[in-house]
């Protein structure tokens, strides 16, 4: 089992394994602020809840100015595994400039992209397909790209991360593509 890491201002700081979560807890360097009663974490002498989220009791800076490394995964969990072109699932990754024409494997030129846009295009650019980009790529922020972990969070984490905006991309990129798909 997971544990959110909060910093001491409440901001998303990193996920953790429960038992680096219980050793945190215990030597006074994080409070518990949600925990599974369900589940506790018992010794011979003590039996605490097991944490399933907790704050640091002194504010870490967190890593910034880090370039996230270009991967494939990387541009669809960028794109929010939404085509760029047509808002669908995305399941491969394009490049806006083919590479036949001098593009390159860059954030500004991949775009996560469907499997039937990908054919239909080929070697084309979408200016000459009639097409328009749904978004502009750009190199991801590193302060939040890094926390994979956060894509599908437990529900009991929500509240917590909501408050910050983690999340809300993703579910507002799958409402509009809903919204035009029923259109």
């Amino acid at each position: 089992m997971k544990t959110l890491v909060l910093n001491a201002g409440y901001e998303p700081l990193s996920v953790v394994s429960f038992k680096r979560a219980v050793v945190l807890v215990l030597t006074g360097k994080a409070s518990v602020l949600q925990s599974d009663r369900d589940q506790p974490i018992r010794s011979e002498t003590i039996a605490i809840d097991r944490p399933s989220v907790i704050i640091l009791g002194r504010y870490v800076k967190p890593p910034r100015g880090r370039r996230v490394m270009l991967s494939r995964r990387g541009v669809l969990r960028r794109d929010g595994f939404l085509c760029a072109y047509c808002g669908g699932h995305a399941t491969t990754i394009d490049h806006v400039l083919p590479r036949s024409r001098g593009g390159e494997n860059s954030w500004t030129n991949l775009v996560a992209c469907c499997r039937a846009c990908n054919g239909a295009k080929g070697d084309r650019t979408p200016r000459e397909m009639g097409w328009t980009l749904r978004v502009t790529p750009t190199p991801p922020r590193a302060g939040r790209f890094w926390l994979s972990e956060l894509e599908e969070p437990i529900d009991e984490w929500r509240p917590f991360l909501t408050a910050f905006g983690w999340g809300a991309e993703r579910s507002r990129a799958r409402a509009v593509a809903r919204s035009e798909a029923a259109a």
